[in-house]
């Protein structure tokens, strides 16, 4: 079961269950829908303060990320790393300079293959007709440290 799921199932339950008046205005709350706070939000850093008796405080906190910063050296060992694992290339007859053609023996089925490799490997799309110019592993490293403004 999904997160989303038990959060639903809870919310659900936590309404059906929800706090009830007693003719003598004291507010009654079962043991289930109190769980329900700590079941449906596991996320929600609470705390009960001295001052604030009987009431909850939430803190919600935001974690920001980023890529990793790329260099023209870490472009290229990515790139020559994918196309090793790539299995109709040799990776003896790999080098920077390689034609993915003439001197890899590669079909242009295999060159979208590749592209679409790269694509993967650093999280962008690389349009059709600059996919096409892209025939030596160099070229995709010039591309990828343009399109990721790396410059050394």
């Amino acid at each position: 079961m999904s997160f989303t799921q038990i959060a639903r199932s809870c919310s659900r339950l936590a309404a059906t269950l929800a706090p009830r008046r007693i003719a003598s205005g004291v507010l009654v709350q079962s043991q289930t829908s109190r769980m329900m706070h700590r079941i449906a939000v596991p996320s929600m850093t609470c705390q009960l303060s001295q001052e604030c008796r009987g009431r909850w405080q939430t803190q919600s906190v935001r974690r920001y990320s980023a890529k990793p910063p790329l260099s023209l050296k870490l472009i290229n060992e990515r790139v020559l790393l994918v196309l090793k694992l790539y299995d109709k290339i040799d990776p003896s007859k790999l080098n920077v300079e390689s034609h993915f053609i003439n001197d890899l023996g590669l079909d242009s089925l295999d060159h979208v293959e590749v592209i679409m490799a790269m694509e993967d490997e650093f999280g962008f799309e690389i349009p059709d007709s600059d996919a096409e110019k892209l025939l030596k592993p160099a070229d995709i490293i010039k591309y990828v440290a343009d399109k990721e403004d790396v410059y050394e």
